[in-house]
């Protein structure tokens, strides 16, 4: 009966993504209108209106590289009039996707219900409204949530390879292990070379060095070398090479970069870096529109902007020292691995984004996709470290402690702090839906009436800065097929 009511409790987690999923589609509905803009300009005349024709796979807009955009494409085409909304509802669906990822993840774990939901607050905040209301990021949900996949598949092959899985000779645990390692070969290249876009770097990157990690410790332990490790970075390094080769024929549009080399900018900025990385941090926490709105109502310059970055960064420097003092990765590898990836994607943002030299650039809310799974591997490595401290020590030991007083506050003190402005951050943004809406009326105004419509207001509106004619191309092209705003025109 008592197993019969913890398995319920359990399945009941699953609802945590769906009702976050629901949340989503609500937002999209209530911030946006069906209407094109921003990078839609750049994709409407690079592959429409025939959307059948072969000779849009060698175009070379960078969305080139991600085929699954073909296929959404057609039916978008076909059965919604190139709709941004279904793509933006597509985005919601996937990000869900990737919660039921990480939920199956906590179940297994049986992660303690006060981190799991942190997780959950974190993973469905409003810090990324950007990407939620950008229709052509879809796929960039998508991506995400087979990294995750990915990710978990690997824990779960890891966790039976070091011997902690509950009865890992089983046949059922064998069979599910060779299912694993097959999909260990099969989903780079599926994710890699179908969606991962521009985001398979940081991926493929943090695959490599895990499978390398994971060869030695499995070396030191078993005194010899279990080569599969080898093989399954080989499965990666393949299709990411392919995927380069094919992205050095791409073309991207970079609005407002100032053409210095980083020499010259550092010579006459240097610490734009550590302020650029410091301000992404901080990003986080609080959003970079709510945070700037609080600062400007506190009148305390940047100070709180770098007090929070510091937070983030003195989280992370936490979590890899419960990891490593107290080698968490042997109990699970995946709370780790988001670790890495997070701060690796803090350095790949600057590295890409320097070149238009403002330190406010990486706080943007485009970028918290990519960044909120470090925050995810802190939260995971805080509950991993809380479940040990509450089930596995007893008595003095529990006293001495595997994770000493001060580490407990500091990571329910992090976690709080994340919290809080998570929730801050969503409460501004779901206040400021219906002016995001309003502008949304009015680019869509704009595009109904874009033949006699100032370039500069057209350009401004549209948020598309690279010629007013190819925005007037790009609606001419909606117009002569009646797709998107002009569906409703006879």
């Amino acid at each position: 009966m008592q197993t019969e009511k913890n398995n319920w409790r359990e399945r009941s987690l699953y609802l945590i993504p769906v009702l976050g999923t629901v949340f989503y589609i609500w937002y999209i509905l209530a911030a946006t209108e069906d209407v094109v803009y921003t990078d839609y300009i750049r994709l409407i005349n690079s592959y429409l209106p025939d959307v059948w024709d072969p000779k849009k796979f060698f175009v070379v807009d960078i969305f080139t590289r991600m085929p699954v955009n073909y296929l959404e494409r057609i039916i978008n085409v076909v059965f919604f009039d190139y709709s941004t909304t279904f793509e933006m509802v597509l985005g919601a669906l996937c990000t869900g996707a990737a919660a039921l990822v990480l939920t199956g993840y906590c179940r297994r774990r049986r992660m303690g219900i006060f981190w799991y939901l942190s997780l959950m607050v974190v993973f469905f905040s409003l810090n990324k409204w950007e990407m939620i209301t950008n229709g052509t990021g879809w796929c960039h949900f998508l991506a995400f949530a087979g990294f995750y996949l990915h990710f978990v598949i690997w824990d779960r092959v890891w966790e039976r390879q070091t011997g902690a899985a509950h009865d890992p000779e089983s046949e059922a645990a064998l069979r599910q292990d060779a299912r694993d390692r097959r999909l260990l070969k099969i989903l780079p290249w599926l994710i890699i070379l179908g969606t991962g876009g521009p985001y398979g770097a940081g991926y493929a990157a943090i695959l490599i060095l895990t499978y390398g990690f994971c060869f030695f410790l499995d070396r030191k332990k078993k005194g010899r070398p279990d080569y599969r490790h080898i093989t399954y970075g080989l499965h990666v390094l393949a299709p990411m090479i392919l995927y380069l080769i094919s992205n050095a024929f791409a073309e991207t549009e970079h609005a407002g970069a100032t053409g210095r080399s980083i020499l010259e900018v550092l010579a006459d900025n240097w610490i734009l870096f550590p302020k650029f990385l410091i301000k992404s941090f901080s990003s986080l926490v609080i959003g970079e529109e709510p945070l700037m709105e609080l600062l400007t109502r506190m009148d305390r310059g940047m100070a709180l902007c770098y007090l929070l970055g510091i937070l983030v960064l003195a989280g992370y420097l936490l979590a890899l020292w419960m990891q490593f003092s107290r080698r968490l990765y042997q109990i699970s590898v995946f709370p780790l691995m988001l670790i890495f990836w997070g701060g690796c994607n803090h350095l790949l943002v600057l590295a890409a984004r320097w070149i238009f030299e403002n330190s406010d650039y990486g706080m943007s809310s485009r970028y918290a996709l990519q960044y909120q799974v470090g925050i995810l591997g802190i939260i995971l490595t805080f509950g991993m470290a809380w479940k040990l401290w509450r089930t596995e020590a007893s008595g003095e030991d529990r006293k001495k402690n595997l994770f000493p007083y001060w580490q407990r506050i500091l990571a329910m003190a992090f976690c709080l702090a994340v919290l809080a402005g998570n929730g801050y951050t969503t409460s501004v943004e779901i206040k400021k839906a219906p002016n995001r809406e309003e502008y949304a009326c009015g680019v869509r105004e704009i595009a109904l009436h874009y033949q006699d419509a100032p370039d500069d207001e057209l350009e401004s509106r549209m948020q598309y800065h690279h010629g007013p004619e190819k925005i007037r191309s790009a609606l001419s092209i909606l117009e002569e097929q009646k797709w998107n705003i002009f569906g409703g025109e006879e």
